[in-house]
């Protein structure tokens, strides 16, 4: 008798693709015979810097004690996260990368028959999420590729429990000022939990532009998720943390696992937050890199999203996915989004100066072609 996994597994989980990430090097390498020296990835918002010094020497005082399990509670990191915000550690709640607590939130306050309002175009773990745990995911058409606030806050029924909202918004690099979030944020009932993903927020400068560890005493309903893997360039300890109302936070660290966050990730984390010299510099290397792909694109008379972010999305019409497999074959690692319902699109991290330009090279032999 064959056991029948599919019946067993519960229905929401069905329904999930597998995330697909970026391509590694070494795949690649592999695949086309390449030298992974030669190849470089643009592809997963990675901090192209790699590395703080601090978080290097940090991490290698913590291996002697890779024996021991990490602090539970991640006081050290807690502490570190509450001096740079302002914050009490009351109101933390610490993740293996933010995906996790994105996760542990849809666990804690949605289920079977809930709703969980998100938009098109919007980060793919908000779905997983909200169908793992058999909620109904309800997605409101994007505007201009990003949030439609109006839209979003009209979505919300008396069976929603969640909105999920971010800012800016991956894949597309959109966002919203304060002004349209405060004016959702009133028209949103004060018993939905409103999630606010902030994994970019470090690359903004812009008045104009919400920080949403403001709106939290006025909206104790708010729960705003930050990560260490991009503008810190901590992608590989995958470390994040929310920040929200000290209740919601004892609720998220009932479903925590205990050790959710490993040492190396704990003590690198901390010491990134006290390394501001290192976030400037990522901050302008970004900023730079932002530039240079931009002025390229226009060259191109391509279209592209303007984006907040540390990736910019570029439309190739019908032949994207034929220039994305061929720059795959010259080495140069982009996004595709067909995933994300945008066929006609790759995603492309921002790099390092000559990596920029490698790929724009590349990219205009192609297109020329």
């Amino acid at each position: 008798m064959v056991c029948d996994v599919e019946v067993l597994t519960r229905l929401g989980v069905r329904s999930i693709q597998p995330y697909q990430p970026g391509k590694p090097i070494d795949e690649l390498a592999r695949e086309f015979g390449l030298e992974p020296a030669n190849i470089i990835k643009l592809a997963s918002n990675e901090n192209p810097l790699g590395p703080s010094p601090k978080v290097l020497k940090a991490i290698e005082s913590a291996t002697a004690e890779l024996s021991r399990y990490p602090d539970g509670n991640g006081f050290i990191l807690k502490q570190a996260i509450a001096e740079k915000h302002g914050v009490q550690q009351e109101q933390i709640t610490l993740g293996n990368g933010s995906n996790d607590v994105l996760e542990l939130i849809a666990r804690a306050f949605a289920g079977p028959n809930d709703e969980v309002v998100f938009s098109e175009y919007a980060f793919v773990v908000y779905p997983h999420a909200t169908k793992a745990v058999e909620a109904i995911p309800v997605v409101v058409p994007a505007i201009n590729w990003g949030h439609d606030l109006t839209a979003m806050a009209n979505a919300v029924t008396n069976k929603t429990k969640l909105v999920f909202i971010a800012n800016p918004n991956n894949p597309t690099g959109t966002w919203f000022s304060k002004t349209e979030l405060e004016v959702f944020l009133s028209k949103v009932s004060d018993q939905v939990i409103v999630v606010l993903d902030e994994a970019y927020i470090e690359y903004v400068d812009d008045p104009a532009f919400p920080n949403g560890l403001d709106y939290l005493k006025q909206h104790p309903n708010v729960i705003v998720t930050r990560t260490f893997s991009k503008a810190y360039g901590l992608a590989g300890l995958r470390v994040g943390y929310s920040i929200s109302s000290p209740q919601i936070a004892d609720i998220l660290n009932r479903l925590r696992q205990a050790f959710n966050v490993n040492s190396l990730a704990l003590v690198a984390a901390a010491a990134a937050l006290s390394d501001q010299q290192y976030l400037a510099d990522s901050v302008k290397v970004n900023q730079q890199g932002m530039e240079q792909l931009i002025k390229g694109f226009e060259a191109l008379g391509l279209n592209y999203i303007p984006s907040k972010g540390n990736f910019i999305t570029v439309e190739l019409g019908e032949q994207s996915q034929m220039i994305y497999q061929q720059l795959l074959a010259q080495g140069v690692i982009v996004r595709p989004v067909a995933n994300y319902a945008m066929p006609h699109h790759l995603r492309v991290s921002i790099g390092l100066a000559d990596e920029n330009q490698r790929f724009l090279v590349a990219l205009k032999q192609l297109v020329a072609e």
